[in-house]
């Protein structure tokens, strides 16, 4: 199955499983969705993703959500760029999301990285998602 935004369909995943309070989800692998992984879990809003692999040669990650006092550490979760509208910020231009107590995932040319360390390399990019 194709999917014209894989980056919204697990975000949405993510969402959907911390309404109905799960322990884990699973959503297709990539190295794009890997890497957003990797700024979600540095940023602590998830415990930690692994890596299935299957014997058609595709990959599947299970994403372990993280909850603080029964609440879902993820209060918000939004995909901003999408395939119909393209979202680009410089580097002067960078959300800020809710007065720096969220992070904004950029795509930028030196990789997928939190909106802080954007502003540290000085650089701008696409602005994949907000989280909070």
């Amino acid at each position: 199955m194709s999917l014209s935004d894989p980056i919204g369909d697990m975000i949405t995943r993510i969402r959907n499983a911390q309404l109905r309070l799960m322990a884990n989800v699973t959503t297709p692998g990539s190295s794009f969705r890997a890497s957003v992984l990797d700024v979600l879990k540095a940023e602590g809003y998830i415990r930690d993703y692994s890596t299935t692999a299957h014997k058609n040669g595709r990959t599947e990650f299970n994403i372990e959500l993280k909850y603080f006092d029964g609440a879902p550490v993820i209060k918000e979760i939004e995909r901003v760029s999408k395939p119909g509208r393209r979202v680009y910020a410089s580097v002067k231009n960078l959300p800020r999301i809710h007065n720096g107590l969220g992070v904004a995932i950029l795509s930028t040319p030196k990789g997928v990285m939190a909106d802080h360390a954007a502003r540290e390399q000085n650089v701008g990019g696409e602005v994949l998602c907000t989280v909070f």
